[in-house]
């Protein structure tokens, strides 16, 4: 099942976290804030069972906290992304690296393809992949071929002309049970059809980034319609506080590879 994990592997952010890519117009991260909020998320899975392990921050990359655009990682094997963003190009190779032990036969997307792990969206039916501005037509093709030889279906999806959605998983979250999380305004993509949708309210379009682990739902702090509504179709959601990685475009998901 895809929503279930014993392990995740982090980087801690590094004091120039506030230089990393943007568009967020809410102002620059507290560095305290974020290391308290980082701690509080590494706490949330070491409370649901998963083994972690925690990268020194690494300040050449000031994205580096993002850990889930670098790799993905499967039951059956992972493979190393290469990022689209040119500034986050050499941040996969600390990832192989701590990967190899539990993944000693790593694949690895190619130039000119490009994949970030944030529009990489499993499912118990298999894999929705996004192209977007950071993954590309390439990347998604190689993505897709890897997958297939594991025997996981994939789906493309294009959300290049999605207005404010960096990555997919921006804007949809698969909560197990054939539920998927998805913020308004987003295309009636005919993959979407078999999943029941749970369309998260404008204001909260945010939290439509939500993280399924084993028996409970994280879920960005702040968004009570959202955590209610889980809560009605019988999650058990755990809000976290995510006000400084949401100030650099990032989400719960964003701060993990889960696997």
């Amino acid at each position: 099942m895809s929503t279930r994990f014993t392990r995740a592997l982090l980087r801690l952010p590094g004091r120039n976290f506030a230089a990393g890519i943007s568009t967020s117009t809410e102002g620059a991260p507290s560095f305290a804030a974020t290391l308290a909020q980082h701690a509080l998320y590494l706490a949330a899975l070491e409370s649901l069972g998963l083994r972690t392990r925690v990268l020194e921050a690494d300040e050449r990359f000031p994205d580096g906290t993002f850990v889930e655009d670098t790799a993905i990682a499967t039951q059956h094997g992972a493979i190393i992304t290469r990022p689209g963003a040119d500034a986050r190009l050499h941040e996969p190779t600390a990832i192989a690296a701590a990967l190899a032990t539990d993944y000693p036969a790593l694949a690895c997307i190619a130039a000119p393809g490009t994949v970030d792990g944030g529009d990489i969206c499993e499912t118990d039916a298999g894999v929705l992949i996004g192209v977007s501005h950071r993954t590309n037509e390439e990347g998604a093709r190689q993505l897709g071929g890897w997958l297939g030889s594991l025997g996981i279906a994939s789906t493309v999806l294009d959300i290049r002309g999605c207005a404010g959605l960096l990555h997919l998983k921006s804007g949809i979250s698969y909560l197990g049970d054939g539920r998927l999380a998805v913020a308004p305004g987003l295309p009636d993509y005919a993959a979407f059809a078999g999943y029941e949708l749970v369309i998260l309210a404008p204001e909260e379009s945010y939290a439509a980034n939500c993280l399924r682990i084993n028996d409970r739902v994280l879920v960005a702090d702040g968004y009570p319609r959202f955590t209610d509504t889980l809560g009605r179709l019988g999650y058990d959601p755990l809000p976290l506080p995510m006000s400084e990685f949401r100030k650099m475009d990032g989400g719960l998901s964003c701060l993990s590879i889960r696997y």
